[in-house]
C-alpha cells in the first residue's frame, strides 16, 4: 500500500462526528457551532503551555475540514457506510490489501489514470489526492523596502545608477511561504475558514478585518510547522539590484522604485523599494530649489572700481560676471540657465554672491595706497547717521 493510501485508511478509521461531539445526521449549523466551541476552547493561542489541548484543537480542526464541507462529508459517509458493511472482512484491523473474501483497498483507491471512476475519484476529492478541490491562497504583494543611499552632489544633479546590497523579509525558501513542513499538507485554517482575516469588534455596532492570526493571512495550516522559519513563512533575502536615481534629486528625497521590494507571495507581485536620497555637500557649490548657489569672493577695488571676472559651473565651462563699480558685499547676480535640472527639461539659474575679502596682511605700497583712501574720505564718516535723533 502506498503512504497515501496508508493516510487515507487513517481518516477512514476515525468517527469525525464523534471528534466534534455531534450525531451523524447533525445539521451543518450544529456541526458549525460544535467545531467553533471546540476551537475556541482548545486553540493553541489560548493554552500556549498545554499540549494535550493543541493536540485536540488538530483533530477538531481535522474533522471539521471533512464533514463541515457537504461534498466531503458526503463521500466521507458513503465510506464509512461502506467499511462498517460488509467491506470490514476484507481489510482486518482497518483498511488494507487483499483479505477475506477477496476484497481489496487498493482496487478501490486505484487511480484515475489506471481505471477512474469509483472510490480513486471519492478518496481524490476528499484528501487532496485528485486535486479538484484544492485551495489556493489568495495572491499577496511582497513588503515594501526601505533604504538609504548617499551620492555626490554632482550625480544628484545629473543622475545616476547605483548598486544598492538589501537584506529584506521574503519568502522562506524551505517552504516557499507556506510555513509548513515540506512535504506535509495543508488544510484549511480552522480559525477563519479560510478567509484569511477574522472579525475583531472595535466597539459598539463598528468591527473591522483583522489579519487571521492562526494562519497569518495564508488561509491554510498546516499540522507540521518548517523547522526553519517555525511555521511564519518568512525569511531574511540578501539580493543586489542597480537603481536609477534621477537628474535633480535633492538632499532627503524619497525615491519610489516599483516592484523593487520584498517577493509576493502564492503569485502576489513584488513590494516597491524606498530610497532615501543623501546628497554629499560640494566644496564650492550650494543649492536653493532649482538653482545652485556660489559664494564669489572678490577684493576691494574689484567691488568698487568694478570687474568682469571668471566664475566657475558645476558641468561647464567658466562663464563671466561683470561686476559693476560700487557693488557692495552680499549682492547676488544671476547666471540663466546654469543651475540644476528641472522636471521639464530646462535648468534653474546659478545664483552667485560676492564675498568683499579685506586682506589679513598688508605690504607697505598697499599700506600707502589705503591709506590715501581714508584721508580722501575723512570728510564723509559712515556711521554719522546711526546718531541722529537719538
Amino acid at each position: 500500500m502506498s503512504a497515501t493510501d496508508g493516510m487515507r485508511a487513517d481518516w477512514a478509521n476515525k468517527d469525525f462526528y464523534a471528534v466534534l461531539g455531534v450525531a451523524k445526521d447533525a445539521s451543518a449549523e450544529d456541526i458549525k457551532k460544535a467545531y467553533r466551541r471546540l476551537a475556541r476552547a482548545n486553540h493553541p493561542d489560548s493554552h500556549p503551555d498545554d499540549p494535550a489541548k493543541h493536540e485536540t484543537f488538530k483533530k477538531v480542526a481535522e474533522a471539521y475540514d471533512v464533514v463541515g464541507d457537504p461534498e466531503k462529508r458526503k463521500k466521507y459517509d458513503e465510506m464509512r457506510s461502506l467499511y462498517g458493511s460488509g467491506a470490514r472482512g476484507g481489510f482486518p484491523g482497518g483498511f488494507g490489501g487483499g483479505g477475506a473474501g477477496g476484497f481489496d483497498l487498493n482496487d478501490l483507491l486505484r487511480d484515475r489514470a489506471g481505471g477512474g471512476g469509483g472510490f480513486g475519484d471519492m478518496f481524490g476529492d476528499l484528501f487532496g489526492g485528485g486535486g479538484r478541490r484544492t485551495h489556493q491562497p489568495r495572491p499577496q504583494k511582497g513588503a515594501d523596502v526601505e533604504t538609504t543611499a548617499t551620492i555626490s552632489f554632482t550625480d544628484a544633479l545629473e543622475g545616476v545608477t547605483i548598486s544598492l546590497r538589501l537584506t529584506s523579509d521574503a519568502p522562506c525558501p524551505d517552504c516557499a511561504g507556506t510555513g509548513g513542513k515540506p512535504g506535509t499538507k495543508p488544510h484549511i485554517c480552522p480559525e477563519c475558514e479560510g478567509a484569511g482575516f477574522v472579525v475583531a469588534s472595535v466597539g459598539g455596532a463598528f468591527s473591522m478585518n483583522e489579519t487571521c492570526p492562526a494562519c497569518g493571512g495564508r488561509q491554510l495550516v498546516y499540522d507540521e510547522a518548517c523547522p526553519t522559519c517555525h511555521g511564519s513563512g518568512r525569511g531574511m533575502s540578501a539580493r543586489s539590484i542597480q537603481a536609477r536615481i534621477p537628474a535633480g534629486v535633492k538632499d532627503g528625497q524619497r525615491i519610489r522604485l516599483r516592484g523593487k521590494g520584498a517577493a509576493g507571495e502564492s503569485g502576489g507581485p513584488a513590494g516597491d523599494l524606498y530610497v532615501t536620497v543623501k546628497v554629499a555637500p560640494h566644496r564650492l557649490f550650494g543649492r536653493k530649489a532649482d538653482n545652485l548657489t556660489l559664494e564669489v569672493p572678490v577684493s576691494f577695488d574689484e567691488a568698487a572700481l568694478g570687474a568682469d571676472i571668471k566664475i566657475p559651473t558645476l558641468s561647464g565651462a567658466p562663464v563671466t560676471l561683470k561686476i559693476p563699480a560700487g557693488t557692495p558685499n552680499g549682492r547676488t547676480f544671476r547666471v540663466r540657465g546654469k543651475g540644476a535640472p528641472k522636471p521639464d527639461g530646462t535648468r534653474g539659474d546659478l545664483l552667485a554672491t560676492v564675498e568683499v575679502v579685506v586682506p589679513a596682511v598688508l605690504d607697505e605700497a598697499a599700506r600707502e595706497a589705503i591709506e590715501a583712501y581714508r584721508a580722501a574720505t575723512a570728510g564723509k564718516p559712515l556711521r554719522a547717521g546711526m546718531f541722529e535723533g537719538s
